[in-house]
């Protein structure tokens, strides 16, 4: 008796992910999964055959490791963009918006994902705050995390970025990891910085990937401590050009890509793992192991068995495309089913948090200087760590003066979630203002109110403009708000279209040209970045200028 299946696609280019290399073949789908492949005719018959004989198929391609909040728009809304680019599964750790809204926001993210065909596999934020000193809107430890894993959605727990807790074994950090591994589920790693040494306290524990490569010797040590390795393509982690030149046949099976953190209109300008794979193949990988490291690789990084190959078994999830070598996606299969225009009639969920609670003033930004020899953070254009600088700044009447010939200005974190008062104060170089202030509440990863300008006024007039409008970022100049992004989902995402987020985003970009010099980097997702003291070097949090390797606060006055 004939076996009958709901498609054959035949003489397709097929990407064999095992041998890394395309060969003829056919694909027998069933019920959303590949039942069977080859010439299978005379004992399976199909109700509908494709014929592919001109296109290449390859699995769909998987993000290792994202932050959907960082494309500031919700999870249903980014699938409308990554879908038909490719993307078919994404491991997300929605630790910004578990910083702010705790288990409530976890569970948001995973209903409004619900509505989309993406498989949005959540990796459960581990650090939550990501450091015991800083001020955040929630806090989850083990027991808060434990029934989370109940939810099908849940693969894992995500980046561990306290190393200190791990290295001293701490118990709420070690019960997280070990819940993660008692449920046969993958723990991922973040090695900012780390040495070799550091990193085998990591293996010890049982972390076993990292996505914080920025170059040739951290991508060294990472293999030779055994860690499988997310090589980076964001908004500003612009990592994939320092590092892809190490890939290898001989070591291709360690890596995948991931994006981190990516707006939404850089996704829309240049792709999202589809942009990956394509840059990978122009510094030299082949097609076929880009095409892998994109998929089978990331499955099995994350331990999912039935993902990422074009082979029984498998989830039917397989890109079209015409030519391998410029990564153009002809059409999109999503558990055997091919992506409609249907499929994206979804409206984002509704958040009903307030998350703006403070009562900073304009007196609040006095900074006094003993001396004019001051700690100053220096951005590092499209990277998310920063400089230590060390600058002579002017000081009129014992206060700092916004130094434009020089571009040092002053910046400001203030504690939203509880009205706690709690604020600190730094100097910032390498945004090239000359007029105005630019405010947010997209600062990694407390996700607190931050702010930075050429004088107090516009500065507080941005805090004042994004509080008005629950969250967001804003662009002021002397005189007047010249755009204002809202992010009414705990101030972090827009609940507006991705059409129509794109149009917010870059209208605070275009306003942001109105008042600074050139520059080659993304002022927002730099600016959200200088608040998270777990990156190298100095970083500003609500409580004051922290250095990352002293472990320590400092003064800003040296």
């Amino acid at each position: 008796m004939m076996e009958k299946v709901d498609l054959c696609i035949t003489n397709g280019n097929v990407l064999n992910v095992f041998t890394r290399s395309f060969e003829k073949n056919t694909l027998w789908i069933k019920n959303g999964k590949i039942v069977a492949t080859g010439n299978q005719f005379n004992t399976i018959q199909a109700k509908t055959i494709i014929n592919a004989s001109d296109k290449y198929i390859v699995p769909g391609f998987i993000d290792s490791h994202v932050h959907i909040e960082s494309s500031l728009v919700a999870p249903s809304e980014l699938a409308k963009v990554i879908l038909p680019m490719g993307t078919t599964s994404i491991f997300t750790d929605p630790h910004e918006i578990a910083n702010v809204s705790g288990v409530d926001g976890i569970k948001y993210m995973i209903e409004d994902a619900r509505q989309t065909p993406l498989d949005v596999f959540v990796m459960l934020p581990s650090s939550v705050p990501c450091t015991p000193f800083e001020d955040n809107g929630a806090t989850l430890k083990a027991k808060d995390l434990h029934p989370l894993y109940k939810f099908p959605e849940v693969k894992g727990l995500a980046e561990v970025m306290d190393y200190p807790a791990v290295e001293k074994r701490d118990t709420d950090i070690m019960e997280k990891i070990n819940d993660a591994l008692n449920h046969h589920l993958q723990v991922d790693g973040h090695g900012a910085g780390m040495n070799r040494e550091q990193l085998d306290v990591y293996r010890q524990a049982e972390i076993s990937t990292d996505h914080e490569c920025t170059d040739l010797q951290g991508i060294n040590d990472r293999l030779a401590e055994g860690f499988k390795v997310f090589l980076r393509e964001g908004t500003v982690e612009r990592d994939l050009q320092n590092t892809i030149q190490i890939v290898n046949e001989g070591n291709a099976q360690r890596f995948s890509f991931c994006t981190d953190d990516k707006f939404i209109n850089t996704i829309i300008e240049e792709g999202g793992i589809n942009f990956a794979i394509k840059l990978a193949i122009q510094y030299g990988v082949k097609p076929e192991t880009a095409y892998t490291m994109a998929s089978y690789n990331a499955a099995m990084a994350h331990k999912i068995d039935d993902l990422g190959a074009l082979s029984t078994g498998y989830k039917a999830d397989l890109v079209f495309i015409n030519n391998p070598k410029a990564v153009d996606v002809n059409k999109v299969m999503k558990d055997g089913k091919f992506i409609q225009e249907n499929d994206f009639e979804t409206k984002t969920l509704n958040f009903q948090s307030n998350t703006m609670n403070h009562h900073f003033t304009k007196a609040d930004l006095k900074l006094e200087l003993s001396n004019d020899e001051c700690n100053v953070i220096g951005i590092c254009p499209n990277h998310i760590e920063t400089k230590h600088l060390i600058k002579k700044v002017p000081i009129e009447n014992g206060e700092f003066k916004a130094d434009l010939k020089n571009d040092v200005l002053k910046m400001v974190d203030v504690e939203r979630h509880h009205n706690s008062g709690t604020y600190g104060l730094a100097l910032v170089s390498g945004f090239k203002l000359n007029e105005g202030a630019v405010a947010t509440t997209v600062a990694h990863d407390s996700h607190n109110l931050l702010a930075f300008g050429t004088s107090d006024d516009a500065i507080y007039r941005a805090i004042e403009e994004v509080t008005k409008v629950g969250g967001g970022i804003s662009v002021v100049d002397d005189e007047k708000t010249l755009a204002t992004m809202p992010l009414k989902i705990a101030g972090l995402m827009s609940d507006k279209s991705w059409q129509k987020a794109s149009e917010d985003l870059s209208a605070i970009t275009n306003a942001y040209k109105k008042i600074s010099n050139d520059i080659d980097f993304n002022p927002f997702i730099t600016l959200s970045f200088l608040s998270l003291p777990v990156i190298p070097t100095i970083k500003l949090t609500n409580r004051g200028l922290y250095d990352f390797e002293q472990q320590k606060f400092i003064n800003i006055a040296r």
